[in-house]
């Protein structure tokens, strides 16, 4: 049985080895294939993908020799099936997977069923949730596709995975606080929107948890920080939203300390 991974660099993983396409041309035709889920892409956008819109002379010879290296690197992976994956029509390819046999449909089925029992208030069934969200979230290993490139596919892919990331940690730090857990997440949550540092309800997030450790000048810091940021590097103002966070701390609302959200979660991207 093969995973095929893109959360990270793209590899095949047999029995827990890691089997890597040579190049990132392989890597990028493996990656729009896979990104395409099962569906025909046509030469010419495989072209786009590859090559951009500098392709070398006889393209569609250079198309047809990374497919047989790709094959050949199947074959080697999988002796015993018959046919190969990669399968040719008179205007394209597609590539033959299962959907548990991609990594990142393994993540967003896993958080898009986490997402939908997320209606239940019970402590036991909040802590399940965190540690399902865990498990899901710990199949990145990386930037998406290794940070390949691609063209218009491959990047609209990585835009729906990371997403789909972001929508999975925003619920994950809500369950936290509302289980208790501001304290133990408060690295975490720091760390994130370091990283981060214009994402609203990543800011929002950490602001409520600094707030709950009894740490108001650093929670009101955060968010004057994130005001300045987006000022500078976006010319806008923060949300009405990430404002109501700011009166919210300076007055001491009581609904900062409740074990409920304190804004709607954004429902995960469809899969």
């Amino acid at each position: 049985m093969l995973l095929f991974s893109v959360l990270g660099s793209i590899e095949i993983m047999k029995q827990r080895v890691a089997v890597r396409l040579g190049g990132a041309m392989q890597q990028t035709l493996l990656a729009t294939l896979l990104a395409a889920g099962g569906s025909l892409v046509t030469v010419d956008s495989l072209i786009l993908e590859l090559w951009g819109t500098t392709p070398p002379n006889k393209v569609e010879n250079a198309l047809q020799a990374q497919v047989s290296r790709v094959r050949r690197t199947l074959a080697a992976v999988e002796p015993d099936r018959e046919g190969s994956r990669v399968v040719t029509s008179t205007s394209g390819y597609m590539f033959l997977f299962d959907r548990w046999e991609l990594d990142a449909y393994l993540f967003l089925d896993t958080v898009d069923a986490i997402h939908a029992r997320t209606g239940t208030d019970t402590l036991s069934e909040h802590r399940q949730n965190v540690a399902d969200l865990r498990a899901g979230l710990s199949r990145w290993r990386g930037p998406v596709f290794g940070g390949l490139a691609g063209g218009p596919i491959c990047r609209t892919a990585s835009t729906r995975y990371m997403e789909a990331r972001n929508s999975a940690l925003i619920l994950l730090y809500d369950l936290e606080l509302r289980t208790g857990g501001h304290e133990r997440i408060l690295p975490e949550l720091t760390e994130l929107y370091s990283r981060n540092p214009n994402h609203e309800q990543f800011c929002m997030l950490l602001m409520r948890a600094l707030y709950r450790c009894g740490r108001q000048l650093d929670a009101l810091t955060v968010y004057r920080q994130c005001r300045h940021n987006m000022i500078e590097s976006q010319g806008i103002e923060p949300s009405p939203v990430l404002s109501q966070y700011e009166r919210a701390i300076l007055t001491h609302d009581p609904m900062l300390l409740q074990n409920e959200p304190y804004w709607p979660v954004p429902a995960l991207v469809a899969s």
